[in-house]
């Protein structure tokens, strides 16, 4: 989520050398969260399930991209927040972020019962979280640090550990540092997206040290999505994803494809099933908090 200080936003416009194809939008979807009051997070589950949170209640709701349903699915503890989330389908867990709470939540994907609550160190805003075979990373925004949830095999979250970071990654000198946060499919390299920077890089997660992704340059970037070599980078303000192809190494990144949408609303976070992505609305153009009468999921063509 980019900004969520007092206030959490962040303006910008994407640059670039040479003019990336624009998507036309195509009879996007658009899902309503019902009741939902805010929203931020989105993560895929099974199929075609998606997870939503609302950012302020904390409550998670659970939608079907297909059948362009949703419902609430969590009816959280009052005081939590819900900020990015990731469905560990090995496991049956999701693991939320609890932004300005400082905590980060584990529910089970099947009853919707809290399975663990940390409290992250220093935390001021734990914005965003991505799920290992291993674990769980999880990003605060005013830190140059990531903090790993272990599950193990039986799906039993452990203790909590902290990794400081080196190199651009570690820069807290912006108001809103650290955000979106995705893995490589092994878990060896993680990305980090950068709101002050405007920037996505990668980090080692044994050493902390990271190198900046030549080439993906992303003003107001928030969440992202990594599938192999392909890299989906949320622009809030922008109203638009920007689709970036990977080099091997993971050192630079070509614009292919700026996904556009007459529904976008502020989004924040995408989830990616198959050919389309979930984007989820925050309505931030409208205060913060967001005052908008009804908060949505939109699907568009990745």
């Amino acid at each position: 989520m980019n900004r969520l200080a007092v206030p959490l936003l962040a303006l910008g416009m994407i640059g670039a050398t040479a003019a990336p194809a624009v998507a036309e939008p195509r009879a996007d979807k658009v899902i309503v969260l019902p009741g939902a009051t805010s929203a931020e997070g989105i993560a895929a589950g099974a199929g075609s399930t998606f997870y939503a949170g609302d950012l302020f209640a904390g409550d998670i709701f659970r939608g079907d991209i297909k059948r362009g349903t949703a419902e609430l699915f969590i009816d959280a503890p009052a005081g939590r927040n819900a900020v990015g989330l990731k469905a560990d389908l090995r496991h049956n867990l999701l693991f939320v972020a609890g932004g300005q709470t400082g905590q980060a939540y584990v529910y089970h994907l099947r009853t919707g019962a809290t399975v663990a609550t940390y409290q992250i160190p220093g935390a001021t805003l734990v914005n965003d979280v991505a799920v290992t075979r291993r674990g769980a990373w999880f990003t605060d925004s005013a830190q140059g640090k990531l903090f790993f949830v272990p599950v193990d095999g039986y799906g039993k979250p452990g203790p909590l550990r902290t990794l400081t970071l080196s190199g651009p990654a570690a820069d807290t000198s912006g108001e809103f540092n650290l955000n979106g946060i995705d893995a490589t499919a092994d878990g060896c390299t993680l990305l980090v997206a950068h709101s002050a920077a405007a920037k996505v890089f990668t980090v080692d997660p044994v050493t902390g040290a990271s190198a900046a992704i030549a080439g993906v340059d992303v003003p107001n970037v928030d969440g992202i999505v990594l599938d192999g070599r392909r890299l989906w980078a949320v622009q809030n303000f922008n109203n638009q994803i920007s689709r970036f192809q990977l080099s091997g190494d993971l050192s630079q990144g070509t614009l292919e494809k700026v996904i556009t949408s007459p529904h976008f609303a502020i989004p924040t976070t995408a989830a990616l099933f198959g050919h389309k992505l979930a984007a989820v609305n925050a309505h931030f153009d409208t205060g913060f908090p967001p005052t908008s009468p009804t908060y949505e999921v939109v699907v568009v063509r990745a």
